[in-house]
Formats: structure tokens, sequence, C-alpha cells
């Protein structure tokens, strides 16, 4: 399956949800610890070191577990449920720009066959319902 490239179709499709678990990005250095990378959802090595998104309740306060040096604000992560071609273009530029109006910060993942976006945990809610209202707009 290559995934959906038409635009129309893709926002039309969206249907974006909300995952009830909370992340937080992480930066653990350059050798994370195998157990706790072995829980992130995604990890992503760049220059300075290995980036985890790991669930919230694995590094936020209270944790059972010491958590790395450096970790970033619980974020809520919508999954949109249209299956995008990696090739598609304009939708993370529609999508972003939808949430942007908003002033919704969002960080966005391409899956193989989902966008992930994260945004602030506060911001959740009220990006789920600007996703849903773009897609209905798509629709017509």
């Amino acid at each position: 399956m290559s995934g959906e490239r038409d635009l129309a179709r893709l926002l039309a499709g969206l249907s974006p949800s909300l995952d009830p678990v909370r992340y937080r990005f992480v930066f653990a250095g350059r050798s994370p610890d195998e157990a706790l990378r072995a829980q992130a959802l995604m990890s992503l090595h760049e220059a300075e070191g290995w980036t985890l998104v790991l669930p919230a309740e694995l590094v936020g306060e209270g944790a059972s577990q010491a958590g790395p040096p450096q970790v970033g604000p619980a974020m809520a992560r919508l999954t949109l449920q249209v299956h995008s071609s990696l090739e598609a273009v304009g939708l993370t530029a529609a999508v972003a720009g939808a949430l942007a109006e908003e002033g919704i910060s969002a960080n966005v993942v391409a899956g193989y066959f989902h966008d992930h976006l994260f945004v602030a945990d506060a911001d959740g809610e009220r990006a789920l319902a600007v996703l849903q209202a773009l897609s209905r707009r798509a629709r017509g």
C-alpha cells in the first residue's frame, strides 16, 4: 500500500484521534539507557544524541525511575487516521497551518501509515476540534 496522495481526499479523511497517553520528548544523550529506549514510542538519533518520545509517566514528576537529563513538557498526541503516502504534498502544511491559525504549536512526525502531531497537553482537545473542523470543511 502506498497511501493517499491527493490533498483534498487526505483532508476530507483526516479522522484525527487523541491518544489518552501523554508523552514527553526527552534528550537521552549519546548512550540512552536501553530499558528506557525500549519503552519509547519513537526515537531519533541526531548529531547531539538520542531523542526519545516516552510516556510522560516514565519521566514526569514523581516517576519511580530517574529520567534522562533533559525532559520536555507533557504533550498530547493526535494521530491522523487517514493513510497518507510518504510522498503526499501539502498535508503537513495544511494541518500545521490550521493549528497555527489557532495559536497551537505542533511537532509533526510521519510514520509509514499515519502522521502524528504532538501538541502541548493543554491544547490536545482544542487541536482535535481544529482538525475535525478542517476535515469537515474539506468534505464540503
